[in-house]
């Protein structure tokens, strides 16, 4: 423990252990402080945050650019409250606090509560800044509070000390340094020359520690103890994730693991337990709902209080409400301690995990394309927590959310084995791809998993519907050899599946092909043949979707008439099913307002095309609003409406380039012809 004093104000010291010496600027906490404390207020700010944040230096910074406001002096005391010692006990620190502040050894009081009451009529007309470093507890904290409303009080710790928040403390979190912050405290600590020739390796390193100030001193300290080694070269050793945390360690000094193991030892067994646990998430963030089920997988009593722990211990960081994140360095601490799971234990939680976000992607999947059929999956847990959906909206909302974990739940569950899962979960992203359209490199990467789990699993026509789907999105690149590749193995793995359904399906992701790469009369040879095995089998959604396609083709080959009939009798045949498909039940409308805009019919069209761009925005689906709004902006052009028609082409464009869509440049073009 460390104590300066202010004995009497005749002799007022006014030492604080020295700043740090690579402090690098929090301005926003700083100004908070100033804010809180600058001119007193005796209720403790609370500066929280995991260790090796930079708390302590923050409070020295500070108090050293305020001390000057406080005449009667500055207390500091370390109360260990997170180390190999055990805590400093409240009486042992109110003691030597007394004694600085002038009370004769022989004089002060032998209980804590008359030494409290003692401390607190001293301090009744005095105005003192006191640091309490290293807080553990409130308890710790309560009886160091000096009475004098013209007295500050700085707490550090890494537990938030919520007790204290009723009494009027106020929590400031501290958060990691920002890149350019990271940069620069390097620069301090190693030479700002070296950093300077290094910049590309000094961001990468900075990056690697996540903006911790602990993590930050530790490269330093090798920088500094190798002058020839490369910024770089530290930077390329750190990124192994495998490694870091054993590179981020000085013998016989700093270490980023010690650091956090001191706050693991403070945590309870659930608390500890799904840690350890939650550290095998396969996405970076997640909700209440994942760590619900994998706690009662887990045998934790509830998920609730262990999360609180974790969160008390600054271990986890709620970012947003109900929705948690690891900081990196953390996470590798806890993958470390989860190595001492037995690996069934570690794989049974990775399972939960990746089976819950298919459970409730389904949920979702259910609202927004109840018509889906495929293949069944037999869970091996029970999913608990899963989502409700009151609508489209709500549906759609969460899988754009949870995106990047089922993306990462369908990667893990490959690279553990598990094909069938792996497979679900890649399948379950469809609403998501159909509606929101994420971009197209990520549907690439979403549906080449999706056909090497399939033939792992070695389920044929779980194949061809990825195939089917590679084939979309490699003409959407404008891939067309690749794609009409993809669209041929589709077809025949519907065979080989015994599936004559899906074959027609395919075969029109094959005329696709054929329209997008300019071969439009074989497209349309196709189509009418797939519309006719639909009709031999009396499928009359494939019958809907067929007359779709032809009918957004035949305007552009001078049948623009005959694709009216065609959608016409689309809609008629989607009938009902409309409630259950909205989606192309609005293509409808789109395509028969392509078509009356080729016939001339330009009042018919624009009505058309502004409730296909209305529905589409509706539903979600902005690459088919762009679309809408683009044909909306041809029609204003013919109407000799060229502001409009501009309008219209920037909103498409805009929409487009959002999507990473290549028709952003071909409506681009349009807009340019606008005028």
């Amino acid at each position: 423990m460390h104590l300066h004093q202010a004995p009497a104000r005749s002799a007022v010291p006014r030492q604080l252990p020295p700043p740090a010496p690579h402090f690098t600027s929090r301005t926003g906490e700083l100004a908070q402080l100033d804010t809180l404390l600058g001119r007193g207020g005796a209720m403790p700010a609370i500066l929280t945050g995991p260790g090796g944040i930079g708390k302590t230096a923050l409070a020295l910074q500070w108090a050293h650019s305020v001390k000057h406001r406080f005449p009667d002096g500055q207390l500091y005391v370390d109360l260990d409250g997170f180390s190999d010692n055990e805590p400093v006990d409240p009486g042992v620190a109110l003691t030597m606090f007394l004694r600085g502040l002038g009370v004769a050894p022989q004089h002060v009081p032998g209980t804590p509560a008359e030494q409290s009451a003692l401390y607190r009529s001293i301090t009744a007309d005095r105005s003192v800044l006191v640091i309490l470093d290293n807080a553990r507890t409130p308890s710790q904290v309560r009886g160091l509070v000096p009475a004098s409303a013209t007295s500050a009080v700085v707490v550090t710790s890494r537990s938030r000390l919520a007790g204290l928040v009723p009494g009027g403390a106020r929590i400031i979190d501290v958060p990691p340094l920002r890149a350019r912050d990271s940069v620069a405290l390097l620069a301090r600590a190693v030479g700002g020359a070296r950093i300077a020739r290094e910049r590309g390796g000094a961001q990468d390193l900075a990056d690697i520690c996540g903006g911790l100030p602990l993590a930050l001193l530790v490269a330093a300290a090798r920088l500094a103890a190798r002058p020839r080694l490369s910024v770089a070269r530290v930077a390329v050793e750190l990124a192994n994730e495998a490694t870091r945390l054993e590179g981020l360690s000085v013998p016989e000094g700093l270490s980023v693991r010690a650091a956090f193991d001191l706050s693991y030892r403070t945590l309870n067994s659930d608390a500890a337990t799904l840690y350890r646990r939650l550290s095998l998430h396969p996405g970076v963030d997640f909700g209440s709902g994942v760590v619900d089920a994998l706690a009662t997988a887990a045998g934790c009593a509830g998920a609730r209080a262990p999360i609180e722990a974790l969160l008390q211990a600054s271990l986890l960081q709620e970012r947003h409400e109900e929705r948690f994140r690891f900081h990196d360095l953390v996470r590798l601490h806890a993958r470390l301690k989860a190595q001492e799971d037995d690996a069934g234990d570690r794989d049974a939680a990775v399972l939960t995990m990746a089976e819950w976000y298919l459970a409730a992607a389904r949920r979702a999947d259910a609202v927004l394309t109840p018509y889906r059929t495929g293949p069944s999956y037999a869970a091996a847990t029970e999913p608990a927590s899963l989502p409700r959906f009151g609508g489209r909206d709500d549906a759609l909302r969460w899988l754009d959310r949870e995106r990047a974990n089922l993306i990462a739940a369908s990667r893990v569950a490959l690279e553990l084995g598990n094909a069938a899962l792996a497979w679900h979960l890649s399948d379950a992203l469809w609403p998501l791809l159909l509606f929101v359209k994420p971009p197209l490199r990520e549907r690439l990467e979403v549906d080449s998993r999706g056909v090497a789990a399939a033939r792992l699993w070695g389920e044929p026509a779980a194949e061809a519907v990825m195939l089917r789907r590679l084939s979309r999105v490699l003409t959407k690149l404008g891939d067309y050899a690749a794609a009409e590749s993809h669209a041929h193995a589709a077809i025949r793995r519907y065979g080989d599946a015994g599936d004559p359904r899906g074959r027609l399906d395919a075969q029109q992701d094959l005329a696709s092909v054929y329209r997008e790469s300019g071969r439009e009369e074989r497209a349309a040879a196709m189509l009418f043949g797939v519309l006719a095995g639909y009709r031999r089998l009396g499928d009359s959604r494939g019958v809907g979707l067929t007359l779709i396609g032809l009918g957004m083709l035949l305007p552009g080959l001078g049948r623009a008439a005959e694709a009216v009939v065609l959608l016409r009798e689309a809609r008629a045949a989607f009938g009902d099913a409309a409630v259950a498909d909205p989606y192309n039940g609005v293509r409808v409308t789109l395509g028969l307002a392509g078509a009356l805009l080729a016939t001339g019919d330009l009042p018919a069209a624009e009505r058309a095309a502004a409730e296909a761009a209305r529905g589409m925005r509706d539903l979600g689906a902005s690459h088919e609003q762009a679309e809408a709004l683009a044909l909306l902006g041809r029609i204003a052009l013919r109407r000799d409406d060229a502001g409009a028609a501009r309008r219209h082409y920037r909103a498409a464009m805009e929409l487009f380039a959002a999507a990473g869509s290549p028709r952003a440049s071909a409506v681009r073009a349009e807009l340019r012809l606008a005028g």
